[in-house]
């Protein structure tokens, strides 16, 4: 496995749901996604999110899935990554990995998983991954 390591920018913009909020149920969400990354990665990507929350406090889910475009450890192509993450009562899992066979020009073939880690507001990844 490879690994890279970086920094990134994230801006989430609303976009209209095609479900309205409802007495009945959770609130849907749906987002844009531009990112901006730095470090063994310099790309960028664009993206969609959904959301739903939940009537505890700390719980909630979402989906994503991005394009991302630039150069990963000087090889370069584009990619999409597959984001799912579930925060219960505080407690959160996310996994982000390449959709698989996503890859474009000299990321063909790749696969892996990639790690966000937030610390005092600022967005880092780590990206472990592998090409043939």
């Amino acid at each position: 496995m490879a690994r890279a390591k970086g920094e990134f920018d994230v801006k989430l913009n609303p976009i209209a749901s095609y479900a309205p909020d409802s007495p009945e149920g959770p609130p849907l969400g749906r987002l844009s996604i531009d990112k901006h990354f730095r470090g063994d990665l310099e790309a960028t990507s664009i993206g969609e999110m959904l959301t739903a929350g939940a009537v505890v406090k700390g719980s909630a889910a979402y989906v994503a899935v991005e394009r991302v475009t630039g150069t990963l450890n000087g090889k370069t192509g584009s990619f999409a990554l597959h984001h799912t993450g579930v925060m219960t009562r505080g407690a959160g899992e996310l996994t982000i990995v390449v959709a698989p066979d996503s890859g474009t020009g000299e990321l063909t073939g790749l696969t892996g998983e990639m790690a966000i880690i937030i610390t005092d507001g600022k967005h880092s990844y780590e990206f472990e991954y592998q090409l043939p």
